[in-house]
């Protein structure tokens, strides 16, 4: 390990050690805001000290076998050294690389809440359809993982379709998972509505925002114009009597923000605030990551919202990752919510790329 990484590697673990003399004194312990923000902070580098402490361990055990291999005429004992000094210099090797990957720049914005706008795009109707199914199939994935979904504002058509749908999916390290869904979907299979058999092609784009908290965006109630109207729907008890819906307006950016699902008013307002400030703290970032040049549009989940991520060809059952070249021929279970081993390769490939920038 060279001087550098070892130092960074010491300076972490040093962290993590003042952290936890920290939450044994008075002060901390009888301040539950404060224990609990070193309690996060500590966890964040747990597994980097224990990475370090095994690789101090596999040091010491290299270092005694080659001792024992200049020290010892004993052919056993050498052969047993031997075997020593080389499964210690292996996992002095793996560990090294784990080290290098737990000291990567974490992104700042994985533990937060997320908001997951899906809108139909080419493909009509089809695509309205698949929009549904991609909903479920997030509903369905945040289930597994113990996460809550809450519509945010829907557009539902009759065939029950979405030409627009947005959520937010609270849960621990939503974003670390969720942002790698960000792009253009296309969905190649035979649509209900299709009476000759033939194969269409259709496209929804997913955007994946993670939600900001009033303190990250200020938004200036003078910069708002709000509208209210009378909510629509299929018809019949969908349908409001009152102006409930709510249609946000935010005057700097011409960014439109609208919500109906609620009966409330002041439910509905809240709610398209919510995905407001989430769009606006989206465009914060883009903005400086693009001011630092540091926008690197090769990224796995750069969230570009033009680029072709996943196709999903139901007949031939198979679900492929155009970004990492990887295909599952499961798309039955995928669509049931069943894409973590999606998730992992993309999580997967996002490190390597990063430590190869390294």
């Amino acid at each position: 390990m060279d001087v550098h990484l070892r130092n960074r590697a010491l300076s972490a673990v040093e962290e993590y050690e003042r952290l936890g003399r920290e939450m044994s004194t008075q002060e901390v312990a009888s301040n539950p805001d404060t224990y609990r923000q070193y309690a996060k902070a500590q966890a964040e580098l747990s597994d980097l000290a224990a990475a370090y402490r095994r690789y101090e361990a596999e040091e010491k055990r290299l270092e005694e076998s080659e001792e024992l291999l200049t020290g010892s005429e004993d052919s056993e004992l050498r052969e047993l050294a031997q075997q020593e000094r080389q499964e210690a210099a292996a996992a002095l090797e793996e560990l090294e690389q784990q080290i290098r990957g737990l000291l990567l720049p974490k992104d700042p914005n994985d533990d937060k809440n997320t908001i997951v706008e899906i809108r139909a795009g080419t493909g009509g109707e089809e695509a309205a359809l698949f929009a549904a199914d991609l909903y479920r199939m997030y509903t369905r994935y945040a289930e597994l993982r113990g996460w809550r979904v809450e519509v945010m504002n829907s557009h539902p058509t009759g065939l029950g379709g979405y030409k627009e749908i947005a959520f937010k999916i609270s849960g621990e390290g939503v974003y670390s998972y969720m942002k790698y869904e960000a792009g253009v979907h296309r969905v190649q299979r035979v649509p209900e509505t299709e009476t000759q058999g033939r194969i269409h092609t259709s496209a929804v784009t997913v955007a994946v925002l993670p939600e900001a908290e009033a303190v990250e965006i200020d938004v200036d109630p003078n910069d708002l114009r709000i509208d209210v109207f009378r909510s629509s729907g299929s018809g019949g008890q969908h349908v409001n009597t009152t102006d409930s819906a709510v249609r946000i307006t935010h005057i700097p950016t011409g960014m439109v923000v609208s919500c109906q699902d609620e009966k409330s008013q002041h439910k509905n307002k809240a709610k398209a605030m919510t995905v407001l400030r989430a769009r606006l703290f989206a465009k914060k970032q883009a903005e400086e990551a693009a001011a630092r040049s540091a926008d690197r549009r090769s990224q796995v989940g750069s969230g570009d919202r033009s680029e072709r991520v996943r196709t999903y060809n139901f007949p031939q059952g198979r679900v492929t990752d155009h970004r990492i070249n990887l295909s599952i021929h499961q798309l039955e279970s995928f669509m049931q919510g069943e894409i973590q081993e999606m998730i992992d390769a993309l999580i997967a490939s996002d490190r390597a790329e990063r430590l190869a920038e390294v």
